[in-house]
């Protein structure tokens, strides 16, 4: 017997293109349809378009998100007898952030239960950081998940396949069809995953400039509003942090050393822009699941965030105390002149290091964990002639050239006195309903 569809795919794309809005049962019908394949490739890479061109109702991108969480399973903390909080950063160069908040919030006796993903392009994955350690594993059951956050209160996993499936597909349908920033999109992507996780607070890293995902702050301020509406209209508690990403994050850009500078602030040291991120974002983190009152960066400088980073290692297989991996090759790039080192470009820096193999161009690449860039200096540092200003590190020789490519004048030294070009404060604004 033939099924009797709903609606019909082509007049849905009409009424997005004509700049209508769609239904709560249309969308949910698009979703589903999609999802089990009835909807082709070519009709939502149009719809897709049609989205990116003319955008969405927040009564739109509400439906849309619902429906992509109803395509999969959705968790629930419920017996831990804890508050759960997550974050979830937009991603950028050199945020390795989750790596030192994830115990630090731990330590206050709240559970985080961080699903993370890979990197892809310029932006790092939290996940090839962490398998820079030895032994240490990403896929995780439900069970053993539910365990390591009863025991210890924090765990850095994969997320499960059966998670929003749908953004799955539309994910890497927007990745070929130039629709991928879409606010719309961006948002119901982001939020299904994040609400099917089944927290109860979030916090929304969302990054502005040169090597974040959207560049303009005014966007990336409407992504979070969106992000934090739909978290509310959820039941989650949502704020987010609009947070500088004109210029690398620390001086570590790769995995192995990323995983090295997160040590470093886990034992009370590291650089000072990472340390101010990671209190931060764990300070507003415990304020949504209801912890105040608690003396954040004390846990940083008094072990207690370090006893439940290797803690979290050890009980996903990982060994703490194990050598990370070492490139065999460097290149060491060195200040043509004395004076004050005054612009550091995120975004190239970043794409150097995918380029030297500490990203992927596709999913199914590998990384090379000992991969990637050490600053020596950021903007306002003054430098001297001959001094290292970074360090290229890459298992290939032959990769260093178009990895210098990539960074040819993504920096500048200027005269004593002369303006940084930095794009002001670490941490713009909050956004949030409360």
């Amino acid at each position: 017997m033939t099924t009797i569809e709903a609606f019909d795919a082509v007049d849905l794309i009409h009424t997005k293109r004509d700049r209508g809005e769609l239904s709560e049962p249309q969308i949910n019908w698009l979703i589903d349809a999609y999802t089990r394949g009835y909807v082709g490739d070519e009709q939502m890479a149009a719809m897709t378009m049609a989205i990116f061109l003319n955008g969405m109702t927040r009564s739109e991108i509400r439906s849309l998100t619902m429906a992509m969480l109803a395509s999969g399973e959705r968790m629930s903390f419920a017996g831990l007898g804890k508050p759960t909080t997550d974050k979830h950063s937009t991603g950028g160069v050199g945020d390795k952030i989750t790596l030192p908040l994830m115990p630090l919030v731990a330590v206050f006796g709240a559970a985080v239960p961080q699903l993370s993903g890979r990197g892809l392009g310029h932006t790092g994955g939290t996940l090839d950081k962490l398998e820079s350690i030895p032994g240490w594993r990403a896929n995780l059951t439900n069970a053993e998940m539910l365990k390591q956050l009863q025991e210890i209160g924090g765990v850095v996993c994969a997320a499960g396949s059966g998670l929003a499936p749908a953004d799955g597909k539309l994910y890497a349908l927007r990745d070929i069809t130039g629709t991928v920033e879409a606010i719309p999109l961006i948002a119901s992507s982001i939020m299904s995953k994040k609400i099917a996780e089944g927290t109860s607070a979030l916090v929304l890293d969302v990054k502005f400039g040169s090597g974040a995902f959207l560049k303009d702050i005014e966007r990336s301020r409407e992504l979070a509003r969106t992000m934090v509406e739909l978290g509310e209209d959820a039941g989650v508690a949502t704020s987010a942090l609009l947070t500088n990403m004109n210029v690398p994050l620390g001086f570590a850009i790769g995995n192995a050393n990323e995983v090295r500078e997160s040590v470093e602030v886990l034992a009370g040291g590291g650089p000072s822009d990472v340390v101010e991120l990671t209190v931060a974002l764990a300070e507003e983190m415990l304020a949504l699941a209801g912890i105040t009152g608690v003396d954040v960066s004390a846990a940083l400088t008094d072990g207690r965030a370090m006893d439940k980073w290797r803690a979290v290692i050890r009980a996903q297989g990982g060994d703490p105390d194990a050598a990370l991996p070492v490139a065999r090759e460097t290149h060491v790039v060195l200040a043509e002149r004395s004076g004050v080192l005054v612009e550091q470009q995120a975004l190239p820096f970043g794409v150097g290091a995918w380029r030297l193999g500490a990203g992927r161009a596709r999913k199914q690449d590998p990384v090379q964990h000992a991969a990637g860039i050490d600053l020596h200096a950021k903007p306002g540092d003054t430098v001297v002639q001959g001094q290292p200003l970074f360090t290229l590190s890459a298992d290939e020789p032959e990769r260093f050239a178009r990895a210098l490519e990539a960074v040819a004048g993504a920096w500048r030294i200027g005269d004593q006195g002369e303006p940084v070009l930095n794009g002001g404060p670490l941490i713009a604004e909050r956004v949030g309903c409360r």
